[in-house]
């Protein structure tokens, strides 16, 4: 029995599948095998993979280049004595670490969730009696009994059911409940038309149901779920990526910067201690300490924003990575709708009007499609309306979260159309007191019930269900006023027909009087003789702030797909009414493909298919997740939502999971990088929108912070080339680039978002991270950072100045260069004065503190002793300030002429 949980139980007739198992459905299974089997298979519950110990997980925090490169920055000023510094980037290493190890805990807790799914009770029959037990001790071959409200405790192969049906919604996408059978299927029939088979965590809704466990714990197609989050790889962000990138690339050129200065200055006769000093020197100023610390800062203040804006950001980096999206993989049930059906017409009288509002809220209007209509006008429809609201098993609430469905998704969006024709249901319901029902049969298709008409001396009998199989009893219909005529089945396939293109699930309604002494009814009392009521057509609709999202992304330049486990036209239907690029609603299900396409095809087919299709219908979980990868592997940034578990593999692996908060399954919430509170689409938009500023911040600080470093990079070479004193000393270097990291370049995180940011196209993922054009101007800046810090260091030696003074002239020309260049890199394109001088003003108080302290620096006794700097003159402040300017005023011409001469942007 070993391989049981390999075979397609669908597929095997009852006598085979009662023999595999070994098991008997008159007694269920013996005290001694349910012993053998649980030792065999272990208990009915997900298991955790055993993965590193947390302090493996924390000490992984420290392996990534631009950290080894601080760790060193460490090491160098702990050399140096200098403490405080050394605490300060130990510090930020530290922070940065334990944030990152508190995010890597998320597969661990997804698993825990689908572990929780599971624990329920189940009724099963063993040694001949029928009994409850905790689910987690069933055995594969145990016979189990199922009813209403149950969650299905594992994966059950039916052998016996009536009017079974199952909420399948979190496992397959499927937003209506299942109706199931015994009968045998097609070996290939995929998971969510295994009507045969009910599955572990999904819920009935209706009916009862006898089955045999054919999978438990890990192995049901929950617990393969499960497998596939723990090993779906977890991708680097676009940023993580290219910081990687740049701080190996970085590393490279500090220790060959590093290593050329200390040999050229032996061959020049230096002696060792002082070009280790000068190599120090050159490797603390080229590393970009403030580095980690912004990245965290702009990122959390990102955060903040986006919770601002109904997204919960569980992870820092995917803040970034929002504003690198260029595909959009949404789930459809639940995140593009609500998953409340709604009928959206009803045909009645020969009328096809149409209902405004979506959702259970009773709230909209009857319309003609010109106007307004009274629904008490059309006596028909109202009859109509009193059928889906009399016939019906299912109930309204209104609680704190709104309206909320208690039974049948298609009967409660049939309350809510009476509502809203202002018919109340418990007084029609005390109106017409129920006498008898004939409930719902897979082989009849209808369900009715028999009234008691108030004070009439009639009872009436209204039915619902399918089109055929209700008009196939009536002979005649009602008119708006109400009368008798003739009915015509034509018009009425026709009028169906145009609902059904429309992706509606309809549904239809008829009457019949009988004698009042009449109190129960049966199938032959309602097989002819009927009178024909009307349609109502339903479905699952797209929420209209969806729609407008979706426009928006795609104005912006980033695709949206639809991958769903619902049915082919229900998706394309869905898609035509949102409005998704590729998909025409006339040609039906000619532009979706299906979980049984995907699977026939190849690697290369599907990454095609991918990458061409927008709609994809009947999609297994691991096809959701291959499809992810096949987008990924086109090279795009691809952001995944959904709130069911059948959405957490594909979640974990997509660039950025987004999961619903209010409606999502806590899997997926773990398994996801951002929750949305109001479940509400656009909310994606905005934070993608969100997401750009954040990058665009970020770029803004790496364009402003590399050119100091560079700076202090080269003037250490040229002082060591030249044969000249050091203008700055590793304790000061490390002064300049914390200081001015903290409360300089910080302040760019407060910037806002400039126009029209959403009206550009996505960065493209395979583009390095700084432009040609950015890289240009680094470069540009730390010459002019190198040449005014060097030249004036040279012009106060040749006065005869201290080499203390010297070097404060050089410490203020970097401050005050970055100070006026900070200006420039408020837009990388536009002058300041464009977006409004004071339109960050965190900038403006950063720059007042930093004067401060840098007066501090030059004149106040106990820093000059701890930084090896002494009072200036106003004649060297008037050099300082000069340089600052000439920086700001030719940076601003360098952008003023790529305005005006090529439209590259940075």
């Amino acid at each position: 029995m070993e391989t049981i949980f390999s075979r397609h139980w669908h597929h095997l007739p009852e006598s085979e599948v009662v023999e595999l198992l070994d098991t008997n459905l008159e007694s269920g299974l013996d005290l001694f095998a349910i012993e053998d089997r649980q030792e065999r298979f272990g208990a009915n519950s997900i298991t955790s993979k055993k993965g590193h110990g947390a302090l493996v997980r924390f000490l992984l925090e420290f392996h990534q280049p631009l950290i080894y490169i601080l760790l060193v920055a460490v090491l160098v000023t702990a050399f140096l004595q200098e403490w405080v510094d050394a605490g300060v980037i130990l510090g930020v290493v530290l922070v940065n670490a334990f944030i990152g190890f508190i995010q890597e805990s998320k597969a661990i807790k997804a698993i825990e969730a689908l572990a929780r799914t599971m624990t329920s009770e189940a009724t099963v029959l063993r040694a001949g009696k029928k009994k409850h037990i905790p689910a987690t001790e069933l055995v594969p071959g145990d016979v189990v009994f199922l009813q209403s409200g149950d969650k299905v405790p594992a994966d059950i192969r039916l052998l016996r059911c009536r009017e079974l049906q199952t909420d399948e919604s979190s496992l397959t996408g499927e937003s209506l409940p299942v109706e199931k059978h015994t009968d045998l299927l097609e070996c290939d029939t995929v998971l969510a038309d295994r009507r045969n088979m009910v599955y572990s965590s999904t819920l009935v809704t209706y009916g009862t149901a006898t089955g045999i466990v054919t999978g438990i714990g890990n192995s049901t197609e929950i617990g393969r779920i499960s497998e596939l989050i723990s090993s779906a790889v977890v991708l680097a962000t676009p940023l993580t990526r290219k910081i990687a990138h740049f701080s190996k690339l970085l590393l490279y050129v500090i220790l060959g910067m590093a290593t050329v200065t200390f040999v050229v200055g032996i061959m020049r006769g230096e002696s060792w201690l002082h070009m280790f000093m000068a190599a120090v020197a050159l490797a603390v100023g080229a590393i970009p300490e403030g580095l980690p610390a912004a990245v965290t800062i702009t990122l959390a203040i990102g955060v903040g924003k986006m919770a601002k804006r109904h997204a919960i950001i569980r992870k820092l980096a995917a803040v970034e990575t929002l504003g690198s999206t260029t595909v959009i993989c949404s789930d459809k049930t639940g995140t593009l709708t609500k998953n409340q059906m709604t009928v959206r017409n009803v045909f009645a009288g020969g009328e096809l009007l149409t209902l405004s509002g979506i959702g259970y809220a009773p709230e909209g209007e009857f319309s003609d499609h010109k106007e307004a209509i009274d629904p008490c006008s059309n006596i028909a429809l109202a009859e109509c309306l009193k059928a889906g609201l009399l016939c019906n098993n299912s109930s309204l609430s209104h609680t704190e979260e709104g309206w909320q469905a208690d039974g049948d998704p298609t009967e409660a969006a049939l309350i809510t159309s009476a509502l809203k024709a202002k018919i109340e249901p418990e007084s029609l319901k005390r109106e017409f007191p129920i006498l008898d029902t004939i409930p719902f049969e897979s082989q009849h298709q209808y369900m009715a019930t028999l009234h008691k008409e108030g004070s009439s001396k009639t009872t009436v009998a209204y039915l619902k269900g399918s089109v055929e199989s209700i008009l196939q009893r009536c002979d005649n219909t009602i008119d708006k006023a109400g009368t008798q005529t003739v009915l015509n089945p034509d018009t009425v396939h026709k009028r169906v027909d145009e609902l059904a293109s429309d992706g509606l699930r309809v549904l239809a309604f008829a009457r019949c009087e009988f004698p009042s002494s009449t109190i129960s009814i049966g199938h032959q009392d309602v097989a002819s003789g009927l009178s024909f009521l009307g349609l109502q057509g339903m479905i699952d609709p797209p929420r209209p702030e969806a729609v407008r999202a979706v426009h928006a992304c795609q104005a912006a330049g980033i695709q949206v797909k639809m991958i769903t486990g619902d049915h082919a036209g229900t998706a394309a239907a869905i898609a035509g009414q949102i409005g998704l690029n590729g998909v025409d609603q006339k040609e039906g299900t000619e532009n979706v493909i299906t979980g049984k396409m995907l699977s026939e095809m190849s690697d290369t087919e599907l990454i095609d298919a991918a990458q061409e299709t927008a709609v994809f219908a009947r999609v297994a979980p691991e096809q959701k997740l291959r499809l992810v990868e096949a987008l990924q592997y086109r090279g795009h940034v691809v952001a995944m939502t959904g709130d069911g578990v059948n959405d957490a593999p594909a979640l974990r692996r997509a660039d950025i999971g987004v999961a619903m908060g209010i409606t999502g399954t806590e899997v997926s919430k773990e398994a996801a990088d951002m929750v949305l509170t109001d479940d509400d689409f656009s909310s994606i938009e905005a934070s993608i929108e969100e997401g750009r500023g954040v990058f665009d911040n970020l770029i803004k600080f790496l364009t402003w912070t590399l050119p100091t470093n560079i700076g202090e990079g080269l003037v250490i070479m040229a002082a060591v080339f030249a044969g000249a004193q050091l203008p700055i000393l590793p304790v000061q270097i490390l002064w300049i680039n914390m200081t001015t990291a903290v409360f300089l370049g910080l302040m760019l995180a407060f910037e806002p978002k400039e126009p029209g940011i959403m009206l550009r196209s996505p960065r493209d993922p395979a583009s390095p991270i700084l432009s040609r054009t950015l890289i240009f101007r680094i470069l540009f800046v730390g010459t002019l950072l190198l040449i005014g810090a060097f030249g004036l260091f040279e012009w106060a030696l040749s006065l005869g100045k201290s080499e203390a003074a010297a070097r404060t002239v050089a410490v203020n020309v970097f401050v005050f260069g970055e100070l006026f260049y900070l200006f420039n890199c408020r837009s990388l394109t536009v002058s300041m004065f464009s977006i409004g001088l004071f339109s960050n003003r965190w900038l403006l108080g950063g720059v007042g503190i930093m004067i401060v302290l840098q007066l501090a620096f030059t004149y106040v006794p106990i820093m000059n002793i701890m930084f090896h700097s002494e009072p200036i003159g106003l004649i060297e402040w008037s050099l300082i300030l000069g340089v600052g300017f000439m920086i700001y005023g030719i940076v601003g011409i360098e952008k003023w002429l790529r305005r005006i001469g090529t439209p590259e942007t940075g």
